[in-house]
């Protein structure tokens, strides 16, 4: 009994494991719901590490985080330079877009120069025969004098004699017995025309017969109104002819010139109002037109010198009048224009200007490569020519790094969107090449242009908007000579990065200021670090601030900024915080 009680145990315990071993091979046969399946037309990637794809779900062989589904590949697949995005991925990234379309396209061109006196109103006065300056009626440099005013009292024997012939003839016509007919002769004339060659005016020349036997002196007078700006004699002096005696300008209206650079030539056109601005009238504001535009361009800057008419009235200061605008000022002009409806993007959406491309939003997480021709630069928009359509929508925000990711899609790594993935090992980290040297010349425009940027940053750290907008107007012209410059492999990208964001309108308060300088700092800080690395750059030093976010709206979390010299300065947020951060070593 015992016996068939063991075998019965046996038994039960065979056909058990036979029935386990079916149930788990037939359980094998059949995908568990959290097991891991292949899909072709699904890509599985890391948000952090984007290099990272597989046909399969996973975890990130890097940071171990779970791999996110892409969205399922179309049919036919990618064109050539386009990149698809999970939801996580733009989000991590901030990409933002905006539509193509047709608006004013409005610029304000920042310009500099000088204000200078009326070239059509500035006399040097020089003496018209030798003689000898007996007395000065003007004697400092500054005096305001009217035409016809004396200036100073002249001898000399050549005039006087002139004079007295002149005289004389005069008194002869005017006697009614006379034997000669001087008016038909001509003689009355050729002596009137030869007081004028020799600097008499018409009213000199007329009080003549009135004037005294015993007067042996002329009075050189002034021919027009205005300020004695040079004085080259002195009571005394013996003056030959031709010799220089005075200048004069007229500074009731002057000229403010300044040089416009060939690309901005198209906006402007005489006739269109400038405000002038400068630090010697504080808080005052002069508009007047453009009067002229020279057709020469200078050669070596590529810029044409244009002019505008500023009136310049008296004003009272301290019991004294002078007038308001001072000859030979810093000035600054803001030019606004205009141009009817045109197709535009915004300015933050196009990359590389030199073959300036988009990324244009297809939906589904889809970002599409697309060249366009670029017109006129306004302030916050390009107007477009060709390449997208109103309506369609271009990335703003994030596409350099949509732009990085279409390029390591277009190296191969990672692979292509749908080939198997191998589990993801060391080797599909992306290498860093390195950058090519850069020559003596490419190198020293680089750290010069590096220096321009460190003044700027040095001023928004000391909270002066004045000199931010001030040294930031020269920036754009910088930016285009480094783009200009760094053309070799690695490093054009780096220097193209930098102009798409260099252009720096004049800003209204500090908080603007900072933000439209936080993108050019971090292009910048890119260069810097390449720098370091490449070509020896050791004087550059890059800083980081992790409270950012609070220097303006919308603001990262972080930012960097390059100075050449400690202690830190942070430009984020000036005296408020001017040690917050700490140095990023190379």
């Amino acid at each position: 009994m015992k016996a068939i009680h063991v075998i019965s145990l046996i038994v039960v315990a065979a056909l058990a494991g036979a029935a386990g071993w079916f149930a788990a091979r037939h359980q094998a046969a059949r995908p568990s719901d959290g097991a891991a399946v292949a899909d072709k037309n699904v890509v599985y990637t890391c948000s952090m590490h984007p290099q990272v794809r597989q046909n399969k779900p996973g975890t990130c062989p890097f940071c171990g985080m779970v791999l996110a589904p892409l969205n399922a590949l179309p049919a036919a697949g990618l064109s050539a330079g386009s990149v698809m995005l999970s939801s996580n991925r733009i989000n991590a990234i901030h990409v933002e877009t905006a539509f193509v379309r047709r608006q004013p396209l409005k610029r304000s061109l920042h310009v500099a120069g000088i204000i200078d006196d009326n070239d059509a109103r500035h006399r040097v006065l020089s003496a018209y025969a030798e003689g000898r300056i007996d007395k000065l009626f003007v004697n400092y440099v500054g005096a305001e004098v009217q035409a016809g005013q004396p200036l100073a009292l002249l001898y000399s024997p050549m005039l006087l004699a002139a004079e007295r012939e002149y005289t004389s003839l005069v008194k002869m016509a005017a006697k009614p017995d006379s034997p000669m007919r001087l008016e038909e002769s001509g003689l009355l004339a050729g002596a009137r025309q030869r007081l004028i060659q020799l600097g008499l005016s018409e009213a000199q020349i007329t009080a003549l017969p009135t004037k005294a036997p015993a007067v042996i002196h002329t009075e050189f007078v002034a021919p027009i109104s205005g300020t004695v700006v040079s004085r080259f004699v002195y009571e005394g002096a013996y003056v030959k002819e031709g010799e220089k005696l005075f200048e004069l300008a007229d500074f009731s209206t002057m000229w403010f010139r300044f040089d416009a650079y060939e690309r901005d030539l198209v906006w402007l056109q005489p006739g269109q109002k400038v405000e002038v601005t400068t630090p010697a009238a504080p808080g005052r504001v002069f508009s007047a037109p453009i009067v002229f535009i020279d057709p020469n361009l200078n050669e070596p800057t590529r810029s044409a010198k244009v002019r505008v008419e500023l009136p310049n009235p008296l004003i009272e200061t301290n019991g004294q009048t002078r007038r308001e605008l001072l000859h030979r000022i810093y000035a600054q002009g803001v030019v606004h224009v205009a141009i009817p409806e045109t197709r535009t993007i915004p300015r933050s959406a196009v990359l590389a200007p030199g073959r300036p491309y988009v990324f244009v939003d297809k939906g589904d997480g889809v970002f599409e490569q697309r060249l366009v021709k670029l017109g006129r630069a306004g302030d916050e928009a390009w107007e477009v020519l060709e390449g997208v359509e109103e309506g369609e929508r271009v990335v703003t925000t994030g596409n350099l790094l949509i732009d990085s990711q279409a390029q390591l899609d277009a190296s191969g790594l990672p692979h292509e969107h749908g080939s198997p993935a191998p589990e993801a090992p060391s080797s599909m980290l992306p290498a860093f090449k390195s950058l090519p040297a850069l020559t003596d010349q490419e190198r020293n425009v680089a750290t010069n242009f590096l220096g321009i940027i460190d003044s700027v940053t040095s001023a928004l750290s000391d909270d002066n908007l004045e000199a931010f907008n001030q040294r930031a107007a020269s920036l754009h012209s910088a930016a285009a000579s480094l783009a200009g410059v760094l053309t070799n492999g690695g490093w054009s990208p780096l220097a193209s990065n930098i102009l798409v964001v260099a252009h720096q309108p004049g800003a209204d308060n500090l908080k603007s200021a900072r933000q439209a300088f936080h993108p050019l700092s971090l292009a910048t800080v890119e260069l810097a670090k390449a720098l370091r690395r490449h070509s020896n750059v050791e004087s550059v030093r890059v800083f980081q601030c992790p409270m950012v976010k609070q220097a303006f709206p919308g603001a990262p979390r972080t930012g960097s900024w390059i100075q050449f010299k400690a202690p830190i300065r942070n430009p984020y947020f000036g005296a408020e915080m001017l040690d917050c951060g700490n140095e990023v070593k190379p």
